[in-house]
């Protein structure tokens, strides 16, 4: 059955806080990737890795590379949109290795309303990276490009933008692993 529906990877930040490409960190014996892929896999028609390196073709998927380089997510996103070919599109950043489907289904859920953007909080934060976007999105995001914008909360809050706060019990699920602390930290508990 097809879901009308594109599951984006944005892979292409620097990592300089982890010290290695982000993407390929393991844990369960599978790269944060890997367990993303998964995640999206039953939720999606279509997966996309936007990312400058090659080594993500090693996971099967399509693999696009930023139409405007070094300027941040919000060029990612912008990338993966213009490639896309569904009106919905789920984002995720690589560093979610944790994200499941409960969190998903919530953005999901809200696809047939009338927002640009739909993106998930936690207490603490918006999280612009775990998000639903329309394809429409992708002229404007051009036009702040071009002008030299590159902050993704000043983009998002420009458009017809929808925030879910997470309950508690979902939390570590959209937790970015940023460092190898962050991650043992995670594995702890």
């Amino acid at each position: 059955m097809k879901k009308n529906r594109t599951g984006i990877i944005l892979a292409g930040g620097k990592s300089t806080r982890m010290g290695t490409d982000k993407g390929f960190v393991k844990f369960n014996n599978k790269t944060f990737t890997q367990h993303i892929i998964d995640c999206l896999r039953p939720m999606v028609d279509d997966i996309i890795i936007v990312s400058d390196n090659p080594r993500y073709d090693i996971f099967g998927v399509k693999r696009i590379t930023d139409n405007i380089k070094n300027a941040g997510p919000l060029a990612g996103v912008y990338s993966a949109l213009h490639n896309t070919e569904t009106t919905n599109n789920i984002i995720l950043s690589c560093d979610v290795p944790f994200i499941n489907r409960n969190t998903l289904e919530l953005l999901i859920a809200e696809e047939n309303n009338n927002f640009d953007i739909i993106q998930v909080a936690s207490e603490e934060k918006n999280m612009p990276l775990i998000a639903l976007y329309k394809k429409q999105c992708a002229p404007f995001f051009l036009k702040l490009l071009n002008n030299g914008e590159r902050r993704m909360n000043f983009a998002i809050n420009q458009l017809h933008t929808k925030t879910i706060t997470v309950n508690h019990s979902l939390e570590k699920n959209i937790k970015n692993i940023n460092t190898p602390e962050e991650l043992n930290h995670e594995l702890e508990y």
